[in-house]
């Protein structure tokens, strides 16, 4: 009798996002440094969000989420009118 190992590997990913208010003095250019710098304003919230998130099969690259190659990712998005004005990865 020979023996055979069947092995399987599913990849689930969590998504989960907050909403901050930034300054209306901070130019749109500034944004992706302003974050940087005021991290305290949203790391806890987000912390907390992604550990209650349901798990999504997958990978979960999609609507900015790109790096493939890398464990997480975070990004941010300046939403006007509906819609994405600029955003970029922090």
């Amino acid at each position: 009798m020979k023996q055979v190992t069947i092995t399987t590997r599913a990849v689930y990913h969590k998504v989960a996002s907050v909403t901050i208010d930034v300054p209306s003095t901070v130019k749109d250019n500034e944004i992706h440094d302003w974050l940087l710098s005021n991290e305290e304003l949203f790391v806890s919230e987000l912390d907390t969000n992604i550990s209650k998130a349901e798990f999504d099969f997958g990978f979960g690259l999609h609507d900015g989420m790109d790096w493939a190659d890398c464990e997480s990712e975070t990004r941010y998005d300046l939403i006007e009118d509906n819609k994405i004005k600029l955003g970029g990865h922090l």
